[in-house]
């Protein structure tokens, strides 16, 4: 490691701890006030981060899948399904939900990721679109243009968690199961195969890394997490349809993961915690809502290319280079 690479290590160090500061003490917030409003936010704030984790692997090895919301449904169907048909536990169709997004994204993720850049990113909008299509025309399974209504709250040994003081402590927990996976691939071997295909897909193919497997094992990984955070959402809500899984929740994920930050461990957390209250806040001005998405999203880009997770670290250089 060369001079650089340890000041940039050791600046590292102390922007983490930051973040993981600041975001506890957020946790903390519902706690603290005791609203129903705060612990519903915080619920959907921790869906999101899952949701944007699982984008954000698929981004480390450089490709951006608009077709996530349709992992997420994927996800969301399969749990529900199981719940209610098959009088599945919650706790077994949850991850039933991840592993079948799993299997989806696997079976065809070898041909998609052929693609690359733009061509990569059309194709899964328009997988995206051709979910929400197929889950319409087959109203039997997904309900139709209705949904699927009074959907099984989450319970745990038998325990249903109805209360939103309840729910809360077991979003947390899922979303810290899915972030340590997150710090255990980026922080090993997998994630520099993954950080060596983002940098230069050319290089690491020519140093004997299988880009092609290597690109749809983060495929697949990104998009299982997405149809675990689906399936939490369906069974939190209580109520699902096609049109759940639209190509704007698809665009919500992206701008998450852009604004906090497309290659930084906790970007997708920061990018949730920051925008899911937004559209809350702004009930008034639900006009604008897409038009403060755009000035948001453009602004981060201008002033923040590494996100508001690279925020600490941006300042701390600056300061560095003061004479």
């Amino acid at each position: 490691m060369n001079t650089a690479d340890t000041i940039s290590t050791h600046r590292a160090r102390p922007a983490n701890l930051l973040w993981l500061l600041a975001l506890v003490g957020a946790a903390m917030i519902p706690w603290f006030t005791g609203s129903t409003f705060h612990f519903h936010i915080a619920i959907m704030v921790c869906i999101a981060a899952m949701a944007t984790g699982g984008l954000a692997v698929i981004a480390w090895v450089g490709q951006l899948s608009l077709a996530h919301a349709a992992f997420a449904g994927v996800g969301a169907y399969t749990s529900v399904l199981l719940v209610t048909r098959l009088d599945v536990p919650v706790l077994l169709g949850l991850p039933a939900g991840g592993l079948a997004a799993g299997t989806v994204a696997f079976l065809i993720g070898s041909p998609l990721l052929r693609l690359r850049g733009v061509y990569f990113v059309l194709i899964t909008f328009a997988m995206n679109e051709l979910f929400r299509l197929v889950m319409l025309d087959i109203p039997a399974y997904s309900g139709g243009s209705s949904g699927i209504v009074g959907i099984p709250k989450i319970s745990v040994f038998g325990q249903t968690l109805s209360r939103h003081q309840d729910v809360y402590p077991f979003m947390l927990i899922c979303l810290v199961l899915v972030m340590g996976l997150l710090v255990l691939i980026r922080n090993g071997q997998l994630g520099r195969r993954f950080a060596a295909v983002e940098e230069n897909l050319t290089l690491a193919e020519s140093s004997g890394i299988p880009t092609a497997r290597t690109q749809n094992l983060a495929f697949t990984i990104g998009s299982a997490i997405a149809g675990f955070a689906g399936a939490l959402l369906a069974h939190y809500i209580g109520f699902i349809s096609p049109e759940t899984f639209g190509f704007q929740l698809s665009v919500s994920y992206v701008i998450m993961l852009v604004t906090g930050g497309r290659l930084a461990l906790w970007g997708p957390l920061v990018g949730a915690l920051f925008l899911t209250p937004l559209p809350e806040f702004l009930r008034g001005a639900v006009e604008y809502q897409h038009i403060i998405y755009g000035v948001v999203l453009i602004a981060v880009l201008r002033f923040l290319p590494q996100g508001l997770a690279g925020l600490p670290a941006q300042i701390a250089r600056a300061k560095g280079g003061r004479p």
